[in-house]
């Protein structure tokens, strides 16, 4: 029987990867393994409609009401179910499915995602947003629906694929590759002329802006190591990032003993994905495969927090923990999109998350969110600080 799945998220660049295996799956010999429920995006109406067709969806949604004719009308006739608007994104995450993938970008792919944990539907997981913005609210619905939480993330996949069958009391730490994004080696006065399109040129993976963003400033190998906490449960201090350009190898579990575990595997986001719709089974599929002769050196080495602050302002917030990794990804998602509106310079970024976290703490808010919702508003008053900040500058 075919596995059903939802993909929210569907013209995004992790959504673009799954459609790619939806589509190579109905292809396939001996019939399809999986059947889409519905794919949703956020306003990108005719991409949208052309994803529905081609994965033969049941429905589709897009989030922006207004779109809502154009959705209708470039699906006439397919016998596609069309929606609009933030409920019914959740609405389309709480049907029956084996898998929600979950790649909708920033926060605005929570509260779908805990739509789809309440309906007891198991997930995807590729916002990070849901584990760094509500992670402590959301991992405990996740326990109390029984929903399994599957990482998409390459780095957090590899973990979870490492993890298998492993006493946690054996494990010393986990450590998170970063490749060290387009910049690694510029100096702290080149990093401060940084550009918009410099910074969206990534030297190893093809991803949406804000991402591209992130993994410049090495915010998002912080942000992971929060995701990381709660994915795994591991402290912060058994939890640490290194350095690799090549990008080859996505995680080591360290053990007590001195061994150390990696998973390595070309930087292709169709595998990681592969990996969680398919779990517990292997598929056996035409990815890209690793050819560690081709590749010949893998280096390593410890990322500069001098140059880099951004990593260690989100350590920071994973060790204060409660509400302050939520009040950094809020201020980081207003920052980033600052730079990209080339409002702000690339390195004025942790220099406003570090304010906002600051304000946030005199303001007292960084309390510990007791529910997804609470999480959500909190999220909403970090923006607003960051805004304010923004506009005194």
């Amino acid at each position: 029987m075919a596995r059903i799945v939802t993909i929210l998220g569907a013209t995004g660049s992790i959504g673009k990867s799954t459609v790619d295996l939806m589509e190579r799956d109905l292809a396939r010999e001996g019939g399809p393994a999986f059947k889409v429920r519905a794919v949703t995006a956020g306003t990108k109406v005719d991409e949208l409609a052309d994803v529905a067709r081609r994965v033969k969806a049941e429905s589709a949604v897009i989030r922006d009401k207004s779109r809502y004719g154009r959705l209708k009308e470039a699906l006439d006739g397919s016998g596609i179910r069309v929606s609009a608007g933030d409920d019914a994104v959740c609405e389309a995450a709480a049907e029956p499915a084996d898998r929600v993938l979950s790649a909708i970008v920033g926060a605005a792919g929570v509260a779908p995602t805990a739509a789809a944990i309440r309906a007891g539907n198991d997930i995807a997981l590729a916002n990070k947003e849901c584990l760094i913005c509500a992670g402590s609210s959301f991992m405990a619905l996740a326990r109390e629906k029984g929903v399994r939480i599957l990482p998409v993330d390459s780095e957090h996949n590899a973990i979870f694929q490492l993890l298998v069958d492993v006493d946690p009391a054996s494990v010393d730490r986990l450590v998170l590759t970063a490749s060290g994004g387009p910049f690694r080696a510029k100096s702290a006065d080149e990093l401060a002329k940084v550009t918009v399109d410099e910074a969206l040129h990534h030297p190893t993976w093809s991803m949406g802006p804000k991402i591209t963003v992130d993994s410049a400033t090495l915010m998002n190998k912080g942000l992971e190591l929060i995701e990381a906490r709660h994915l795994f449960g591991f402290p912060p201090e058994q939890l640490g990032v290194l350095i690799h350009p090549q990008s080859k190898v996505h995680a080591f579990v360290v053990f007590r003993d001195g061994s150390w575990h990696g998973e390595l595997g070309a930087p292709d986001m169709r595998r990681p994905i592969d990996y969680c719709l398919n779990w517990p089974d292997r598929a056996e599929r035409a990815t890209s495969h690793l050819d560690l002769a081709e590749v010949g050196t893998l280096s390593f080495e410890k990322p500069d927090s001098e140059r880099f602050p951004a990593l260690r302002i989100a350590r920071e917030a994973m060790v204060a923990g409660r509400g302050a990794p939520t009040v950094l990804n809020a201020a980081n998602e207003i920052a980033v999109a600052a730079f990209l509106d080339r409002r702000i310079g690339f390195m004025t970024i942790p220099q406003l998350v570090e304010r906002v976290l600051e304000e946030a703490d005199k303001a007292g808010l960084l309390h510990e969110p007791a529910t997804v919702e609470a999480a959500l508003v909190l999220d909403g008053q970090a923006r607003d600080l960051a805004a304010g900040r923004l506009l005194a500058a």
